[in-house]
């Protein structure tokens, strides 16, 4: 390795890592082995023809996506917004939940799900018994908030999906809880209502996933709160039934 490339590993905090993999990673699989650490990432796959931001993108470990996405100015959310929301949570969680995109909290301290909505789903998470940092890994459609919460472009899902994805890969959830309306459309390509998608089970990217309510629908409509306690013990048995990760 060049010496200035080695520099900027270094620089990037990704050195050691890169190393541990280059010297591990299994010769006869393109996919993530049982006891993989928290940082290691499935085997590259074949980048597109193009060489483009997509196949870029599948082949970053976690320290490289998360400089990705804090750097990101792929679409125009970045000039807007105060930073980008990556995610948090357990880098090897059996549950994933998504939600649409950050909101005006999110986007002043960088965390998903906070303030009044992600009170309750705290709550909601313990009623379970589950908590966000542990065996739970969160984060949303959108890494940057759209100007005043509205709706998120169909071009900023696209040039954000490939990041989604990359998280996805990386965790390997067991399962995934969608939330609200915009992030099940969007994870199920349908313009399906919730209402419609709601107590079945259904799969983004061969992962099983669920459907309920985005807690901040919750806060203004709250005789849905029982119909999102059904959807959390459904999901509950759904994963209860499904094989133990390897």
């Amino acid at each position: 390795m060049s010496a200035r490339r080695e520099l900027f590993l270094e620089e990037m905090g990704l050195t050691p890592l890169w190393r541990l993999r280059a010297a591990q990673a299994p010769a006869h699989s393109g996919q993530a082995q049982p006891g993989d650490a928290p940082d290691a990432a499935p085997a590259p796959r074949p980048a597109p023809p193009d060489g483009g931001r997509a196949g870029r993108i599948a082949r970053m470990g976690w320290g490289e996506l998360k400089a990705e996405v804090a750097a990101c100015t792929a679409c125009g959310l970045r000039k807007t917004c105060t930073q980008t929301v990556f995610g948090v949570g357990d880098e090897q969680a059996d549950w994933l939940l998504v939600g649409e995109a950050p909101g005006a909290e999110e986007d002043a301290r960088g965390e998903p799900f906070v303030g009044q909505a992600g009170r309750l789903l705290d709550g909601m998470l313990e009623g379970i018994g589950l908590a966000r940092a542990n065996k739970v890994y969160i984060a949303n459609v959108l890494k940057c908030r759209p100007p005043g919460n509205r709706n998120p472009e169909r071009a900023e899902v696209e040039t954000c999906a490939p990041l989604l994805l990359r998280q996805v890969e990386l965790i390997r959830p067991r399962l995934i809880l969608a939330m609200g309306r915009f992030a099940c459309q969007t994870l199920l390509d349908t313009d399906a209502s919730i209402a419609s998608l709601r107590g079945r089970v259904h799969r983004y990217q061969g992962v099983p996933l669920i459907v309920t309510y985005h807690p901040a629908y919750l806060l203004r409509n709250l005789p849905d709160k029982a119909k999102a306690w059904e959807d959390l013990c459904f999901a509950r048995r759904t994963l209860a039934a499904l094989p133990a990760r390897d």
